[in-house]
């Protein structure tokens, strides 16, 4: 561990006036939430295309098998972990605007924090194809399927961007703003390899932002625009940034 570098980062971050986070599959990884990509991701044990919006609209039976077996029979026990919590409290002493998170897991709010902005949507919601109208899925019993909309009938989805959807608006709007008016920005567990997300911390930089980075191997960001490279784990990381904030 680098103690320099997390003195260095602590003192940032204390003289920083607004900071916002942009976090990624890694930060969920201590929680249980395994990453899509890699030797071990989701995608090395399921076809990507359950979660291609044509496929989906085609098949939503088969695509709904696999979601249920992934975003909701598995992970709906996951607790939020230290490095979550860290920018909870962060939020709380610290000015941390929002968290930008390309997770769909919910994580940060279950641990405490109040702005954060789903880049890529969430499974704790559906929607339905056809009226648009959303709700919150612990509402459905997903043992029969696919879930229909109460009001009209129409297939729902889950509240998340599948392969080939735009990011939502507003999500994108709200994450513009936090990256282009930080003066610090707390990257976690994210490699900068998807688009259009990947982009905000270079917008971040262009605009005059720190970049402090946390991830356990080098990223896309590490030796372009990254200032302070923290690599570790997210809680063993956090937990230290954390300890040094508080003295």
């Amino acid at each position: 561990m680098e103690i320099n570098n997390y003195k260095k980062a602590a003192k940032i971050i204390k003289n920083a006036k607004f900071i916002t986070a942009f976090t990624g599959a890694g930060i969920s990884v201590e929680s249980g939430i395994p990453t899509f990509r890699g030797p071990t991701g989701l995608w090395s044990k399921y076809d990507p295309k359950i979660l291609d919006i044509d496929f989906f609209i085609e098949h939503p039976d088969i695509s709904w098998k696999y979601i249920k077996e992934i975003f909701y029979d598995y992970m709906q026990n996951i607790k939020p972990n230290d490095a979550h919590y860290c920018l909870a409290w962060l939020e709380k002493h610290y000015p941390l605007k929002g968290i930008i998170t390309q997770n769909i897991d919910n994580l940060h709010q279950k641990a405490g924090s109040s702005n954060v902005v789903e880049f890529h949507g969430t499974a704790s919601r559906l929607i339905c194809m056809n009226c648009g109208k959303k709700y919150p899925s612990k509402d459905f019993d997903l043992s029969i399927l696919p879930p229909l909309c109460p009001v009209c009938g129409g297939i729902l989805k889950p509240d998340f961007v599948f392969f080939k959807e735009p990011i939502p608006k507003d999500a994108l709007e709200k994450s513009l703003f936090l990256s282009q008016n930080c003066d610090v920005m707390i990257v976690i567990g994210t490699t900068g390899e998807i688009m259009p997300a990947s982009e905000l911390p270079v917008i971040a930089k262009r605009n005059g932002a720190k970049i402090i980075e946390i991830n356990i191997e080098p990223s896309n960001y590490t030796n372009t625009i990254t200032d302070i490279f923290l690599q570790n784990k997210a809680t063993k990381a956090c937990n230290k940034l954390k300890e040094l904030l508080s003295s």
